[in-house]
């Protein structure tokens, strides 16, 4: 079993953070793609996401989508280490850490800057992504 990760290609808070979730999820459950890819897109239609409503991170797991702050809290509760401990602030209500959620990826170019294409993985961790071919 596995767990899907769209994020923001471009994006380099969101390529840091994909290293992060690797560094820290050594068994594989995590699997990616870039928002911006083919595979991205086809599923993000296959799985009713408007992407207009979100560009940052989308957690597709056990068929189910995951956007903004749930999505971060759910791939934090499968991380090693005192990671999943963040799960915890799902008691927190979404609208309050989506707002916050939201307000910190509005301005994560500003304060990450973005790259002019999707980042390439090393091939130490190719096999993590998704591919269309």
């Amino acid at each position: 079993m596995s767990a899907i990760i769209l994020f923001d290609g471009v994006c380099n808070f969101c390529n840091g953070s994909v290293n992060f979730i690797i560094d820290r999820d050594p068994a594989g459950y995590f699997k990616f793609a870039p928002l911006q890819s083919e595979i991205g897109e086809k599923l993000l239609k296959e799985n009713g996401v408007d992407k207009a409503l979100t560009d940052s991170v989308i957690l597709i797991e056990n068929g189910k989508v995951y956007t903004h702050s749930t999505a971060a809290l759910r791939i934090a509760a499968r991380l090693n280490g005192a990671w999943s401990h963040f799960r915890h602030l799902t008691v927190v209500p979404s609208f309050i850490r989506d707002g916050f959620y939201k307000l910190f990826a509005k301005y994560r170019y500003k304060m990450f800057g973005k790259q002019e294409a999707c980042m390439l993985p090393t091939p130490e961790v190719r096999a993590r992504f998704l591919a269309t071919n």
